[in-house]
Parts: C-alpha cells; structure tokens; sequence
C-alpha cells in the first residue's frame, strides 16, 4: 500500500526557538544569537534539532488525529536548519507517504522534510496507528 499524506508547510521562526529554547530547557546561544552561531563556524542560528523533528512529526499527529497514535519516530539529521533574524522565518516542507502495512493495524509512514528544497531529515520514518 502506497498512499499520500497531504504535504505540509510549516514556518520555523526565531520566536518559536526562543519558545522551545523555555520549554525544553536548551538555551545553547546557536539557537538565539547569531554572533554565537557565527563564532562556531556556523551560517546563523539554526533550529533546534529536536524542533525541527518535532515540527515534521506535526504532519503525521494532524494526520492521524491523535499524538498517541504514533509509536515509533526516528530521523538522521542531514542539514542545518537556519533561521534568518526577520518576521518571515523560515519554511519547513513536509511530504509523507505510507509504504507499508503492519499486521498489528499500523502502518509505516516514510516523511521527506525540505528547506528550499533540501533535505534537512534523511531516513525520517514513522510507525502511525492511521486514522479512522
């Protein structure tokens, strides 16, 4: 079985890591300061890594209509995830297809996650109870 979750958009900006910088307890200046990014090697801040999984995983919760109906979530970060200082942020593109059933009822959802077209998740895959 092959089906298609509706692609999704998602805006990351530095007000959003600055409110899960509070929430998870990671204030690592490379998601907030730009001269710290910089001073790192970096191009800028950069999202949380975990935000951005988080963010992807949206895509498959809002899909299936609950959070508990993912069991499994797993990614390989492939790409920075750079966040400019303005009031546009940055967009998240979230494609998601189901490629396999599992006995048990779920299925498995593998997710491409792009920032202006590349890839910033590679392997991302999921275990989801589909919906209803």
């Amino acid at each position: 079985m092959t089906a298609e979750i509706p692609q999704r958009q998602f805006t990351v900006t530095r007000a959003d890591l600055v409110r899960y910088a509070g929430a998870s307890g990671d204030f690592n200046p490379i998601h907030w300061n730009d001269r710290a990014a910089r001073a790192l090697g970096l191009p800028g801040v950069i999202a949380h890594g975990m935000y951005t999984m988080a963010v992807a995983a949206r895509t498959l919760t809002d899909w299936a209509g609950d959070p508990a109906a993912v069991s499994e979530y797993a990614v390989k970060f492939s790409s920075l995830v750079e966040v400019p200082d303005d009031d546009t942020g940055t967009t998240l593109t979230v494609s998601a297809k189901v490629t396999k059933e599992l006995d048990d009822g779920r299925v498995q959802v593998d997710l491409t996650v792009t920032v202006d077209g590349e890839k910033v998740l590679n392997r991302a895959r999921a275990l989801v109870r589909p919906p209803v």
